[in-house]
């Protein structure tokens, strides 16, 4: 089981878009898929119509209260399972950071996971900000997937979230993390400047950056207003073919080979 930390401190880049698709089209691959919203605004959570769901979050489990394999739910997708979000992950930030061990409390809540190697992958959905949450994410994850808009300042975010996971490695609290993949999204063919701002980004980052390339799409923005994925809401569009290229792209960076695994039924 590998864990994944989708995070950009950068609000609107398509951290959340990037979780979901991207679970949604591993899943489709044959792959067992646990998405973690960590973000209390519960965007990820939303984006599969659970947002009612309350007192879900990985809130108990961060506190030693709960255990995390509680708080997992299915989603109505064969091989998509999320732990949900609400507002009191937002007092999590608090109380974790009265902890001894706060950079590490994520990372300790997630090793049974590992130790029954429940998922293939697991994505952690990080909150726009370089706080508590997001630090526990990188001090959790074998590696960093950070998606990047295509606009002017997308360099100057990168180099900010480069710096924190330099930070958490060399704090000792996860020595293994790393910067594994860049992902440009909200490409813009119209415009001279999203052509501009990938060539950049290759140029400073050519063995990160991803081929896919994730368009802007209306569908993409509409389809968490229906609580589905892109690949349920516009199957055949562009934003589906690029999530399920940039997982066939995951899988080959992974050295993952899909498997084969019989359907389990639906949930409705």
């Amino acid at each position: 089981m590998k864990t994944i930390a989708i995070a950009n401190q950068k609000g609107g880049v398509g951290k959340t878009t990037t979780a979901v698709n991207l679970g949604c089209a591993l899943a489709e691959r044959g792959l067992r898929i646990l998405i973690a919203d960590l973000d209390p605004q519960g965007n990820a959570t939303s984006s599969f119509g659970m947002q009612e769901i309350e007192g879900e979050s990985l809130y108990d489990a961060l506190v030693g209260n709960a255990a995390v394999a509680d708080k997992i739910l299915p989603t109505r997708l064969d091989r998509v399972f999320i732990v949900p979000a609400d507002l009191d992950l937002a007092g999590a930030e608090v109380e974790i950071a009265r902890m001894e061990n706060h950079l590490t409390r994520l990372a300790e809540t997630l090793r049974p996971l590992h130790d029954d190697n429940a998922f293939d992958f697991v994505l952690l959905d990080c909150p726009p900000s370089l706080g508590i949450l997001m630090t526990n994410a990188l001090a959790a994850a074998d590696e960093l997937l950070t998606p990047l808009q295509c606009e002017y300042f997308a360099l100057e975010g990168l180099v900010k979230i480069v710096h924190v996971v330099e930070q958490v490695r060399d704090s000792g609290a996860n020595t293994r993390v790393r910067l594994g993949g860049i992902v440009m999204t909200m490409f813009d063919s119209r415009t001279k400047l999203s052509a501009q701002v990938v060539d950049e980004v290759r140029r400073h980052f050519p063995e990160l950056i991803y081929d896919t390339v994730v368009p802007r799409t209306v569908r993409l923005s509409e389809a968490p207003s229906f609580g589905k994925s892109i690949l349920e809401y516009d199957s055949a569009g562009v934003g589906a073919r690029a999530y399920r290229a940039l997982a066939d792209e995951f899988l080959r960076r992974h050295a993952v080979a899909a498997p084969v695994r019989q359907a389990t039924p639906r949930i409705t």
